[in-house]
């Protein structure tokens, strides 16, 4: 055989009798995985993204829709590589997935979070070519405390703002998926397992400015989703997903999320996954990532 730099089309196929031979079709999905992208350099600290890429290799060239996704964390400091398996199964459906590190309560308060997301969203879209993202087709996820930055993020227009590190590049995205997320602090169950909910020391409080939301209805109201939420708000189609025996974020967070959205004519979608606690692998079953899958692909219908 000659020695050369061989094309891939060019190069002859090696066979041989003796050797059974496993089928291929060239359109098999691997994921590559770029670790700790430095998004934003902000004054509390550096924030990252991890961006899984899918790659194939009929598809060398083209580029991809990508869904943003902010890794939950009760708004404490994020396990940024805790999703990463799981999430890479949504990667190999063709989806390029970036998440996000997002300010964390110890060092800023709401609406930090937010404006870290959107400034992800800008991020990625003056890069999109280096990690092969059409950035036409994005779209904003998360889960728990990052499901509720994700729909915030979602519904606030700043672009041109002061807090717009990329000026000239959207943060807008085609849809909202909602992991189990921490959307309400207007009633009293709705975290179940805090009991020290409301509080300065709880989650929720640290988020709002380590202040006692007991006594400060105003605030409630500020971080609760479904409060500002009219039929004014522009806001993409949402898909809710929340699990039925979640100890943590009580289901009815997303059900008056899901009906607030209903009330003032949004486009969204809601539903219930059997069983499931607060996340764990009943969110990355075949059937909720059809369910996902088939959610997004509507969002870029024309």
């Amino acid at each position: 055989m000659e020695l050369k730099k061989w094309t891939y089309d060019e190069y002859p196929e090696y066979v041989n009798d003796h050797i059974d031979v496993i089928p291929s079709t060239g359109d098999e999905v691997g994921v590559c995985y770029f670790d700790n992208v430095v998004y934003a350099q902000m004054p509390e600290a550096d924030l990252h993204l991890q961006i899984l890429v899918p790659f194939s290799r009929n598809d060398q060239t083209g580029l991809r829709p990508c869904v943003v996704y902010v890794q939950g964390s009760a708004w404490k400091k994020q396990h940024l590589y805790m999703g990463i398996p799981d999430l890479s199964r949504l990667a190999a459906r063709g989806y390029v997935v970036a998440v996000v590190e997002y300010r964390h309560s110890g060092i800023a308060s709401f609406p930090a979070p937010v404006i870290d997301a959107r400034n992800a969203v800008r991020f990625l879209r003056k890069n999109a070519a280096q990690y092969r993202i059409d950035p036409e087709r994005m779209i904003m996820s998360g889960s728990s405390s990052g499901g509720h930055t994700a729909v915030y993020a979602g519904f606030t227009h700043n672009d041109g703002s002061k807090d717009d590190l990329y000026p000239g590049y959207s943060a807008e995205t085609s849809g909202i998926i909602d992991y189990y997320g921490s959307t309400s602090f207007m009633f009293e169950y709705s975290n179940p397992s805090t009991p020290e909910h409301l509080t300065p020391e709880s989650p929720e409080g640290m988020e709002a400015g380590h202040i006692d939301l007991r006594e400060n209805e105003e605030m409630r109201r500020k971080m609760s989703v479904e409060c500002n939420i009219t039929a004014a708000t522009v806001i993409p189609p949402t898909l809710i997903l929340h699990g039925t025996k979640d100890r943590t974020v009580h289901p009815e967070c997303s059900v008056r999320l899901y009906e607030q959205m209903k009330k003032t004519h949004h486009d969204v979608q809601m539903y219930l996954v059997r069983g499931a606690d607060h996340g764990g692998a009943e969110f990355w079953s075949d059937a909720v990532l059809d369910t996902v899958d088939a959610f997004i692909r509507k969002c870029f219908e024309k």
